[in-house]
């Protein structure tokens, strides 16, 4: 690579923090999206920062929509907005007071489309292996995937223990505030997900919180599913997002 070439390349990876409108979409499956209006805190023609009002889980696929300067773009140069995929790097939650947003999230840039895989299951998690030079990120699925309600027992990844832990679940409004608490118990539980018991009207795409009293742990998750069972108790499916179960000690 000669030198102007490699100066060019190095400007087009430096983050630039440069405070444009974005907004960012993700599928929760394959028919629940959710989406919000944000700006960027920086961004390259590789990837961007942004803060939002709820989490990203790391390694998944989301849709960013921003009038990108032209000379950091690798494609459509020409459109008004820019539409490219990127894949969840980083989740940080900010200070309460630091900003109306509570989470810090970094993407990385992976092209124009998304794999196949994605449009198959959209909560595939995804993993980078390399750039190529001058191009954009490459990704393959990650060795641990989410669980949906609907998968059978051998696709999954993560092994679901059938123990009832006691929870207290918090329905969360997009502001991260607390609208409804219910204590239950799950009915199966892995280190990535857990389906549990409730009497709350909750929709899937809503996000809520777990907390475990033995443990003292709380986990943002993202409700998949929610289904009624033979014996007529409702369950809710949900998948972990800030962090994984801690299964020591009950599996």
């Amino acid at each position: 690579m000669s030198t102007e070439v490699a100066q060019s390349e190095s400007r087009r990876i430096q983050r630039i923090a440069l405070p444009l409108p974005a907004r960012i979409e993700l599928k929760i499956d394959n028919n629940v999206t959710w989406n919000e209006v944000t700006r960027l805190a920086d961004v390259s023609a590789y990837g961007a920062g942004f803060a939002l009002k709820r989490p990203l889980k790391r390694g998944r696929l989301i849709m960013l929509t921003i009038p990108m300067p032209r000379q950091l773009r690798c494609f459509d140069h020409s459109e008004p907005q820019y539409r490219i995929w990127g894949v969840v790097r980083r989740c940080i939650q900010l200070p309460e007071s630091e900003t109306d947003s509570q989470y810090m999230i970094g993407a990385a840039f992976i092209g124009k489309t998304a794999p196949q895989s994605y449009f198959d299951n959209p909560a595939t998690i995804f993993e980078i292996t390399h750039r190529e030079e001058e191009g954009m990120w490459h990704i393959v699925r990650a060795s641990l995937e989410p669980a949906g309600p609907d998968d059978p027992p051998e696709t999954r990844r993560q092994t679901r223990f059938p123990i009832p832990e006691q929870v207290d679940l918090e329905i969360l409004d997009p502001l991260g505030n607390v609208e409804a608490t219910e204590t239950t118990v799950t009915e199966n539980v892995s280190a990535g997900g857990a389906a549990l018991f409730t009497s709350l009207q909750i929709k899937p795409g809503s996000f809520v919180r777990l907390k475990c009293t033995r443990n003292g742990i709380s986990i943002i998750s993202i409700v998949r599913g929610r289904r009624l069972g033979e014996d007529g108790l409702i369950r809710l499916h949900v998948e972990f997002i800030d962090r994984f179960f801690p299964l020591e000690g009950i599996a």
